[in-house]
């Protein structure tokens, strides 16, 4: 089978309980597949219009995934293993990726496409982005200084983070102050336990994206400490949206890396 479009290789009627899989899937010109979609979805902006809203992240309406008679359901990360077994008891075909990395992220876009026939159309668009992160990388390399980053994914407990955001901020120009942290697989893995450690490793730049709640910066601001933190002198403290960066997909590779690279040049043009 080649890459090219075909309504009769794989599956034809898919739940994505997460969003990158229902971005990717549209990207890919395959939407007519996919049946039912997460809550949390907001990209592409389109899907929330078409497709009905079946799952959160840790639970879903099984009823209503069954009646929707998908011959595939795709879910990410073990955090969905309790919801991934309640569809398989159910006796429908679930496939969970676990990525956690840029590399990986790259391998499941492929698994997915070679799912339903998009080899040739998911090359095209994997080997364009790659050749933007080498732009990217390449243009940092003028830099005078490359930033120290802390992202934070979670205030209380504060979570640094995940792998494939710290991937990103090397690529795009920065250093993540806690990369040891990063290959933890598992959230409580990167809890950071002292308040004060992110202190002293002394950010350049704050980005936080809090799980879809809203980032507040003056709360950063204060806590006990921080007021030295240069990022916090220099007003360095920023918010990417959960959906455009903690999502491991399209999105993270794409406008979650253009505004890691956009904060990170303004701190350099200012240095």
């Amino acid at each position: 089978m080649n890459g090219g479009k075909s309504m009769i290789h794989g599956p034809q009627r898919i739940v994505c309980l997460t969003e990158e899989t229902t971005e990717w899937l549209y990207l890919l010109g395959e939407d007519a597949r996919v049946v039912g979609i997460s809550g949390y979805t907001v990209r592409p902006r389109r899907a929330r219009e078409e497709k009905p809203r079946v799952s959160a992240f840790l639970s879903g309406k099984i009823d209503k995934i069954m009646a929707l008679r998908p011959d595939l359901v795709i879910g990410f990360s073990d955090m969905q293993a309790a919801l991934a077994d309640q569809l398989i008891r159910a006796g429908l075909n679930v496939l969970v990726t676990n990525q956690r990395s840029v590399p990986e992220i790259f391998s499941t876009l492929r698994l997915v496409a070679g799912l339903v026939g998009a080899q040739d159309r998911a090359e095209a668009w994997i080997t364009a982005c790659q050749a933007r992160h080498a732009a990217l990388a390449k243009a940092a390399v003028a830099w005078p200084r490359r930033p120290r980053v802390y992202f934070e994914e979670w205030d209380e407990p504060m979570i640094s983070a995940i792998e494939w955001v710290s991937n990103l901020i090397t690529v795009a120009g920065g250093d993540d102050v806690f990369p040891e942290l990063a290959t933890q697989r598992m959230g409580k893995g990167r809890v950071i336990a002292d308040a004060s450690e992110p202190v002293r490793r002394a950010p350049d730049v704050i980005v936080g994206s809090w799980c879809g709640k809203k980032f507040r910066p003056e709360k950063v601001r204060a806590r006990d400490g921080w007021a030295a933190v240069p990022a916090v002198v220099s007003g360095q403290l920023h918010e990417i949206k959960s959906c455009d960066i903690l999502q491991p997909g399209p999105a993270a590779l794409t406008d979650g890396l253009e505004q890691l690279h956009r904060i990170f040049a303004a701190w350099a043009a200012a240095a």
